[in-house]
C-alpha cells in the first residue's frame, strides 16, 4: 500500500512539474493531429505529443525490450514489457502522461471538441 501510495505521488508531482514552467512544456510542442497510436520504445514515447478529437481511443503499444508504463490523469498501465494499452479521451483538455520507471520519459494527448 505505501509502494502504492508512493508511486501514485511520485507521479502527480512529476505531473505538476510537466505542467508547469520547466524547461520543457509538452503543451507547446506542436501535436500530431490524429494520431491515435502511440510507440513506447527507447526511454521515449512517438509521436511524443497528439491530438486527437474527444471520444478518441488512443492505443500504446510497445516496440522495444524494456519495461514501461503509462501512467496519466484517469489512465495508468501496468509496468509491462511487450504488448499494447488503450484509453479513451472523453473530454477535452491536456492529458500529460509518463513512465514512472524512466525519468525524462514523458508524452501529451490533447482533447479537442
Amino acid at each position: 500500500m505505501i509502494r502504492r501510495l508512493t508511486t501514485v505521488l511520485l507521479a502527480a508531482s512529476t505531473l505538476g512539474l510537466l505542467a508547469g514552467c520547466g524547461s520543457e512544456n509538452l503543451e507547446d510542442i506542436d501535436p500530431e493531429v490524429g494520431v491515435t497510436q502511440v510507440s513506447v520504445e527507447d526511454y521515449r514515447y512517438g509521436p511524443r505529443v497528439i491530438q486527437v478529437p474527444a471520444g478518441t481511443e488512443v492505443t500504446w503499444t510497445w516496440e522495444g525490450n524494456d519495461r514501461h508504463n503509462v501512467v496519466g490523469e484517469g489512465f495508468r498501465s501496468d509496468v509491462i514489457r511487450g504488448g499494447t494499452f488503450a484509453h479513451t479521451f472523453t473530454e477535452p483538455g491536456w492529458y500529460l502522461y509518463l513512465c514512472t520507471l524512466h525519468a525524462g520519459m514523458t508524452g501529451a494527448v490533447s482533447v479537442v471538441e
